[in-house]
């Protein structure tokens, strides 16, 4: 009896809770309406551990104001940049052309971009430079070959912002480098997520801060904080070298784990797109570091030994502090633009309406349309929930692919040959709406065919997932997919 009496008092709590999460959830929050029928039917479905799980991933902290101050700090900064007249500093004058839209693009790129570009600018702060020389690289021990070599050559300052830094044999070797230098008067200056980065904090970054070294960690997570995580990964040497992409720090990176091969796509830029990538450093160190800031002196932005004309690029950020989601309105841009042809590269594909329906309609257009994601994944229920996406995609005539070499983690998109971006981005809801994120939009016909032949020869690793393949997925795979469809817009 009194078991009884128990079981029916937490029984009528727990569907109380259930009444008061699903009124925050659809009068204060404010979620658009895909999340909100997500999020009541895991409460109708799961009493105790659907508003459990609501209390650890869909409170949006942005209520708290924390982001709300710091767009406002970040729109500051950007304002006080803007008014600067450093030496070489030409990218910020001609911003000034943008407002009358008086802007050329290189000769080999249709102008019909220009309204891209300005989208990009407008919403995103995204300033057009166009000197920018690039290089590529396609995995990790490349790339980190370069970096270290560079961080080795480092004379004035490194600024290092990753969303995962491994406290593992690599992310050691790379924090040697970084307290090596410290130790000879570099300015060192380490950004990592609290979340991604959870074991490389504390202890792991003391020989760091020992040596003359300085860290932040975004939004150490107190509890279980899953949604909006610094997801931006940024190198900015000495103001002339950039690095930016999907990469992190860690042995998987460079294949020395279980997941073997690791495909990524990541560009080292010099020109004066770094000086867009070191504003973003510093917006983002200012918001943590109240009592460090750095300010906006001419030695973290100088000016660029070289200005021939290069590959054109915009550095759009995107968020919870920013007014806009510029990269996902960047990546719809590209998408209807297209005329020829749209490669995608992506881990997680979890499109929303406005994504989804623009890659149908370009199919249906008769532009050649290319969706690769791993075979292989890390998180199943996304794996699920882009399965399901790709089978409703394949009857408009779209291509899909499962990449089997090992885990593929670019962000990569490439249109017509002629515009690409890369950065941290998914193409999915999560990094549309939910995480801090930077791409570069590059406009170069040249950079566009690098990433378009190594996207063709990734197609060589890759199984094709054919009309008759998917109708041929066991029953058991049906059910996986729609529940985690249903479940799409808070993965």
């Amino acid at each position: 009896m009194i078991f009884s009496e128990a079981l029916r008092t937490v029984t009528y709590i727990l569907y109380s809770l259930n009444i008061i999460f699903a009124v925050i959830i659809i009068f204060i929050e404010r979620h658009n309406p895909a999340v909100t029928w997500a999020w009541l039917m895991l409460l109708a479905f799961f009493p105790f551990f659907g508003f459990v799980i609501y209390l650890l991933l869909g409170m949006q902290s942005r209520k708290y104001g924390i982001f709300v101050r710091k767009a406002k700090d970040d729109e500051l900064i950007y304002n006080e940049f803007n008014a600067l007249d450093y030496p070489g500093l030409s990218f910020v004058s001609d911003q000034k052309n943008f407002i009358e839209k008086k802007f050329f693009l290189h000769p080999k790129v249709p102008q019909y971009l220009s309204s891209m570009i300005y989208l990009n600018y407008k919403a995103g702060h995204g300033a057009f430079t166009s000197n920018n020389r690039l290089s590529f690289f396609y995995e990790g021990n490349t790339k980190f070959s370069a970096l270290l070599d560079d961080i080795e050559n480092a004379k004035h300052f490194i600024h290092i912002q990753y969303y995962i830094f491994r406290n593992d044999s690599f992310g050691r070797h790379v924090l040697q480098a970084l307290v090596k230098k410290a130790s000879e008067g570099v300015e060192v200056r380490m950004f990592v997520d609290g979340m991604g980065s959870m074991n490389a904090r504390g202890g792991f970054l003391s020989p760091l801060r020992k040596a003359g070294g300085k860290t932040a960690v975004f939004l150490p997570p107190y509890f279980i904080r899953v949604n909006y995580r610094n997801h931006r990964k940024l190198c900015i040497i000495d103001g002339h070298i950039g690095y930016i992409g999907g990469l992190n720090i860690g042995n998987e990176y460079v294949g020395k784990s279980k997941i073997g091969f690791w495909r990524d796509t990541h560009i080292r830029v010099i020109g004066d797109a770094v000086k867009q990538m070191e504003l973003r450093f510093i917006m983002d160190w200012n918001f943590v570091k109240k009592k460090d800031r750095i300010p906006l002196e001419s030695r973290y932005f100088p000016p660029i030994r070289d200005h021939e004309t290069g590959a054109g690029m915009q550095i759009v950020s995107s968020g919870p502090d920013t007014k806009w989601a510029s990269v996902h309105q960047g990546y719809a841009k590209m998408i209807y633009e297209a005329e020829k042809s749209i490669y995608i590269q992506t881990p997680y594909f979890v499109p929303d309406d406005s994504i989804f329906k623009a890659l149908r309609i370009a199919a249906l257009s008769d532009i050649d349309v290319r969706i690769v994601i791993p075979a292989h994944p890390d998180h199943p229920f996304v794996y699920w929930a882009s399965l399901s996406y790709l089978g409703e995609l394949l009857p408009a005539g779209i291509k899909c692919y499962e990449y089997t070499k090992g885990f593929i983690h670019s962000k990569l998109i490439i249109v017509d040959s002629v515009i690409s971006s890369v950065g941290t981005a998914n193409m999915d809801v999560r990094s549309f709406d939910m995480n801090f994120e930077t791409n570069a939009f590059i406009y170069d016909p040249e950079a566009a065919k690098e990433f378009e032949n190594q996207f063709i020869l990734d197609l060589d690793d890759c199984t094709e997932i054919t009309q008759k393949l998917y109708d041929s997925r066991s029953h058991f795979t049906k059910i996986k997919e729609s529940v985690s469809r249903l479940l799409s817009p808070l993965l």
